[in-house]
């Protein structure tokens, strides 16, 4: 080839590398800002609604500090030994889910709420590897409350179910509950952006349906058939998935709206506690017939 020719090929070749580069750092942005949307700013504090909290302030082992709210039990419940270790969805923070604590309050069990890394009052940026790490951080601050490890349910909402889901693979806990969760979010964003190469260039995984086969503990799944964000099908593919002692939960309303205002809601995480305590006791658990709403 020419000298000519050869450096005319050479420039274009670098041009056209640039404009992959470009475009491969607007997909991971624009990857990045699909997946988290953080809120700094709470919209109220558990007092104004009428609920008592404590503040949990404790460090992932990265060293990012995170914030939350614990809800105590009520002493003379049944369940008041359970906690529910909740990792939320991917928008807004903690004092958006105080409906969510006051609903699973009312089985008889704890409630941790906590904000990712770059959620409310927690440092730092969201990422995958940190809020799995910020998950454990609450596991562990939980347990030095004096919670044992069995006694702790790992509740994910949405984003927060693969969060739940990758704790209850590793770390102990004593049972795991999917709320309107994906099976991957390569597989999401596949549905919800057909024509991005998602599958190939996405570095956010995610992975929940890969990791409920090695789940040991009891598994309840709750899903809307409305939901227009993450299809049923994705809660289906999970339950199949997730191993015995398991539950489904058919709820009702669209991704965003308050599920946990429904009776059926309530009443489908109280049989899951008594599952629960049943699997630890070494009892039979129920049967997995889906809890109608």
């Amino acid at each position: 080839m020419e000298p000519k020719r050869q450096k005319r090929w050479l420039k274009r070749g670098g041009k056209l590398a640039l404009l992959l580069g470009v475009l491969y750092v607007m997909l991971h942005w624009f990857e990045h800002s699909q997946v988290y949307h953080p809120t700094g700013e709470f919209d109220t504090e558990p007092g104004a609604v009428g609920l008592r909290a404590e503040d949990a302030v404790f460090q992932a082992a990265d060293g990012v500090k995170l914030h939350g709210w614990f809800f105590p039990a009520l002493p003379d419940s049944s369940t008041n030994n359970l906690v529910f270790l909740v990792s939320h969805g991917n928008g807004g923070n903690i004092s958006h889910r105080l409906g969510q604590a006051r609903a699973l309050l009312q089985t008889g069990a704890a409630v941790l709420l906590y904000d990712y890394r770059g959620y409310g009052r927690s440092a730092g940026r969201p990422n995958e590897k940190g809020t799995y790490l910020d998950a454990q951080a609450a596991g562990a601050w939980l347990r030095q409350k004096g919670f044992a490890a069995a006694n702790i349910i790992s509740y994910g909402e949405s984003l927060g179910g693969a969060v739940a889901a990758e704790l209850a693979v590793s770390e102990p806990v004593g049972g795991l509950v999917l709320q309107s969760t994906f099976t991957s979010v390569p597989n999401l964003g596949s549905e919800l952006f057909p024509w991005l190469p998602v599958r190939w260039l996405g570095t956010i995984k995610y992975d929940t349906l890969s990791k409920l086969p090695r789940v040991t503990v009891p598994v309840l799944v709750m899903h809307s058939r409305r939901d227009s964000l993450i299809g049923f099908q994705h809660a289906e593919r999970n339950f199949a998935a997730a191993r015995e002692p398991k539950l489904f939960a058919e709820l009702r309303g669209d991704h965003n709206d308050p599920v946990w205002e429904e009776p059926a809601y309530v009443a489908a995480v109280g049989k899951f506690l008594e599952a629960t305590k049943l699997s630890q006791a070494g009892a039979a658990t129920p049967p997995n017939a889906p809890v109608k709403p």
